[in-house]
């Protein structure tokens, strides 16, 4: 398994030891790597298909055996101490629902408030099958003026990676329908909770 090499200006994280680390549990457990990370500062990375708990374990080893400083939302009463701190290490933001400002509207400020900033979100919104995506990630995205990197995870072949970077048009609907043909080949670990 290769994994790519990162360039400034993309934030980074880690060290050898937590990349040599990753790499090896990821080839213990048979994964392999495909595609290229392009050199930009700010994305939003979209990960697909998500159908298991297990997505989440396989794309934090990736992240960091690539050494890829990327962050994930979470509800505010997920970081309160003890466990607030490991999930600030993991890159967890915390995010409240219940402002009248709305979850997209906090991500944007956080996106104007850093140089440098990478964060991943499923744009199923959850495990169970569902035939739509919720929109939040391209409303994000075209408002923080940032690139939408789709994130893979095929299980049936044991690839995680990424493909071509997205620039929204402000045709959603267009949009949407090139990122859900590309996840078209992938499949998750529990495929019948699919629907590309």
């Amino acid at each position: 398994m290769s994994f790519p090499t990162l360039h400034p200006p993309l934030p980074t994280r880690g060290n050898w030891f937590s990349r040599g680390l990753a790499r090896w549990l990821l080839r213990r457990a048979g994964w392999n790597f495909e595609g290229i990370i392009p050199d930009v500062p700010k994305m939003v990375l979209i990960g697909a298909p998500h159908t298991s708990n297990w997505d989440f374990v396989v794309g934090m080893l990736t992240v960091f055996a690539i050494g890829l400083d990327v962050h994930f939302v979470g509800k505010h009463t997920l970081f309160h101490p003890p466990m607030g701190w490991v999930m600030r290490w993991l890159g967890g933001t915390p995010v409240n629902r219940n402002t009248s400002q709305g979850v997209v509207g906090q991500l944007i400020d956080t996106f104007q408030a850093h140089e440098r900033y990478v964060l991943g979100i499923s744009p199923e919104g959850t495990r169970r099958r569902v035939d739509t995506w919720k929109t939040g990630f391209y409303h994000l995205a075209l408002g923080a003026g940032v690139p939408i990197l789709p994130a893979f995870f095929d299980y049936k072949r044991k690839r995680v990676g990424v493909g071509p970077l997205l620039i929204p048009s402000g045709d959603i609907d267009a949009d949407i329908a090139t990122l859900r043909a590309f996840y078209t080949p992938f499949e998750g670990k529990n495929p019948e909770l699919y629907a590309p």
